[in-house]
């Protein structure tokens, strides 16, 4: 009767279906930069990155869903001139006194097999909120090399009107359109 009893037991355990569960990764503030690139009177391009950045994203990859929320530091721009810094944190540009923080949030993430193929959120800049969809095109998780725990990573990019966002000063002598490029790794706290 034992034995009858044991190998029920165990024939239950390997037919019930194993859930997953979502898991949360924390954006690795040392391993995410949002990057900017935009025309500068068709002759050359301007780059710049943020230096500081928050946030979260869970992703649950048996039901290929996921949500992020990041905080971009605006204040924490940088393009290896600091003049032209100085002028980017003024009310013609990213204002980053009145708006220290532009924001992308997003509860729907597109899988194309085992890999998030997109992400469709929302941005927030100098107030103005519209749709954005950062399109992935590198996502992978696995357990760090050094200390085991699980990690993502992604390399993300979307193109966006400037003017859209209300900010509108010297176009088009620099371009309306800004290509955005966001390398990103999180890891499980």
């Amino acid at each position: 009767m034992k034995k009858l009893i044991l190998a029920a037991a165990l024939s239950l355990s390997v037919s019930v279906p194993a859930f997953a569960t979502p898991v949360t990764y924390v954006l690795d503030p040392n391993h995410t930069y949002p990057s900017f690139e935009v025309s500068h009177m068709g002759f050359s391009f301007f780059r710049g990155v943020f230096k500081n950045t928050t946030g979260k994203a869970v992703l649950d990859m048996a039901a290929r869903t996921g949500s992020l929320d990041a905080k971009i530091d605006t204040a924490s721009i940088d393009m290896g001139n600091e003049k032209l810094v100085k002028q980017l944190k003024t009310d013609e540009f990213f204002n980053a006194e009145k708006f220290p923080a532009m924001t992308f949030k997003s509860s729907k993430f597109n899988f194309a097999g085992d890999n998030v193929a997109s992400i469709d959120g929302e941005l927030t800049l100098l107030g103005i909120t519209r749709p954005v969809t950062l399109n992935v095109d590198h996502f992978k998780c696995g357990p760090h090399p050094f200390n085991k725990k699980p990690m993502c990573g992604a390399n993300a990019t979307a193109t966006i009107k400037r003017s859209e966002f209300g900010m509108k000063a010297y176009v088009p002598a620099v371009s309306d359109e800004v290509k955005i490029t966001i390398q990103t790794e999180g890891y499980t706290e």
